[in-house]
């Protein structure tokens, strides 16, 4: 790294270790991102919400929101199977249209990503009440003591070490899912397996609940993209990163538009609608006479919300730790652990942020009001990364010499399905406070940009240098067959340590 800070020493001069190499196989990169995506919140939240806007069209909402996702994978996975780098989009945002947004986008991510890590939060306080009282623990403990235990935990798990930080999401999560399967299975047959085709047939919902419904689909579908911040530290990154990346949203997507038909089928003759309903499953349990299902699923979702905390505490430490190393953060947020080879100065600031919002919220609202309120503000940054990720894509192939027409047809078509829940989150325009999300993101992308404005003036040609060094970065992704040489003529290198973002020859599997 190339770096100058002038008054201060680069960062890649200072002697610090990297991230772990090949440290992450499929399933754990897998996990991060179905682990972000969090399956099990939809289920338990988050269709009911639909349901009031698409009825018995909510599988379909479902379904189409994860198709138009797929045109902005089809843009990611471009840069996922040519490079591989901390930092995701971050950094494939400023090899595509330059690092001014790649830096925007890199703001637009931690900004998503701590939103729904506080939404992890509040799940999990939301849910851990409801396992306590499942047993028979009637005593009211304070949410802000759930806060602090699931981030607490999340801190030391990330801090430790990245490979049982992926294991214990792909655990988790498995065990959440398998518990709502569990239910929805006898929600089906209990009575006996049939087709209800009023909710196949989407009878009742009209275009404009459709489109309004996708909204929240769309929300409930990103994170997809979290497994590309582990680029670094994947075995195979070439190979394991996009296809984590695209299956994880089919498998997702797969479910939600399975568990939206099973609760729009379980509760349609149930004195309360589907959108009425706070807890679905739960009620769902009662229904169907199975309320055992309480605590394991309560439990499910416990572990699961955790998972999703702990997922996005790695996804953002990750974005800020080469942010740090390019000077956009303190370099002190580039550092890597000695032993455990973990951002850990950016994993603890990151979870200290996490934490303080809900903790002061509380004192104004309760954790289902902040769960809402922080996935919906979390949506605008990925909305804004997934927009400067699709115009990027067409603009690094011809770069490269790889553009193809059917290139420019997926990105094209991701804009403009994209522009959907965009215009959705404004119009019709919704209540207070929601009504102002919008503009409180937009505060902050403003101040964001002021900042790397200040940088660029403080330190001329940062920006240049950023540039520089994401381009030797993919350069060494890719596969390198060196030239015979005679070790006699070449110098040993000179000792020092290596900055994580100093290219490095990426594993690939060989044909």
């Amino acid at each position: 790294m190339t770096i100058s800070t002038r008054g201060d020493p680069p960062v890649s001069s200072q002697p610090h270790p990297g991230l772990r190499k090949n440290a992450l196989g499929f399933p754990t990169v897998l996990a991060q991102s179905i682990a972000v995506i969090s399956p099990t919140m939809t289920a338990v939240l988050i269709i009911a919400i639909c349901f009031g806007d698409a009825g018995n069209g909510t599988w379909l909402a479902y379904a189409f929101g994860t198709v138009m996702l797929l045109f902005v994978v089809g843009c990611l996975n471009q840069f996922a199977k040519r490079s591989a780098l901390a930092g995701s989009m971050y950094g494939y945002t400023g090899r595509g249209l330059g690092p001014t947004s790649g830096v925007v986008s890199g703001f637009s991510l931690i900004w998503a990503y701590l939103f729904i890590g506080i939404a992890g939060l509040t799940g999990f306080s939301i849910f851990a009440a409801q396992f306590l009282a499942g047993i028979g623990v009637h005593t009211v403990i304070p949410p802000v003591i759930f806060f602090c235990l699931s981030a607490g935990v999340c801190w030391f798990i990330a801090y430790k070490d990245i490979h049982v930080s992926s294991l214990l999401t792909l655990v988790f999560e498995f065990v959440s899912v398998a518990c709502i399967l569990s239910l929805a299975f006898v929600v089906l047959f209990k009575h006996g397996f049939m087709i209800d085709t009023t909710i196949v047939k989407a009878k009742g919902m009209t275009l404009h609940g459709l489109s309004l419904a996708v909204v929240i689909c769309i929300f409930s579908l990103v994170g997809f993209e979290s497994a590309t911040t582990l680029g670094s530290e994947a075995k195979n990154p070439l190979r394991n990163v996009p296809r984590a990346v695209i299956v994880s949203l089919i498998i997702t997507g797969a479910f939600m538009v399975f568990m939206s038909y099973v609760e729009v089928f379980g509760t349609r003759n149930y004195h309360t609608p589907l959108n009425d309903i706070a807890l679905p499953l739960t009620t769902l349990g009662q229904i169907y006479d199975v309320t055992f299902f309480k605590i394991p699923v309560a439990l499910g979702a416990m572990v699961s919300f955790f998972s999703l905390t702990l997922s996005c505490l790695n996804a953002g430490s990750r974005i800020m730790y080469p942010m740090a190393q390019h000077t956009i953060f303190p370099r002190h947020l580039g550092r890597a652990h000695k032993e455990n080879q973990t951002p850990h100065v950016a994993i603890t600031l990151y979870i200290l942020v996490i934490l303080a919002i809900p903790v002061v919220l509380e004192i104004f609202t309760n954790p289902l009001t902040t769960f809402g309120d922080a996935g919906t503000l979390a949506a605008f940054g990925f909305l804004t990364a997934y927009f400067l990720i699709s115009v990027a894509a067409p603009v690094y192939l011809k770069k490269i010499g790889e553009l193809r027409l059917h290139h420019l047809v997926v990105a094209v078509l991701a804009c403009l399905l994209l522009m959907v829940p965009l215009i959705g989150s404004f119009y019709p325009l919704p209540p207070y406070p929601v009504d102002i999300f919008p503009y409180i993101f937009l505060a902050y992308m403003i101040a964001g940009s002021a900042w790397l404005y200040a940088i660029n003036r403080r330190r001329p040609g940062v920006l240049v240098d950023i540039e520089g060094d994401l381009e030797r970065a993919t350069e060494h992704s890719r596969p390198i067959v060196p030239a015979p040489v005679d070790k006699g003529l070449v110098p040993e290198p000179p000792a020092s340590d290596t900055p994580a973002l100093q290219p490095q020859p990426v594993p690939v599997e060989q044909p």
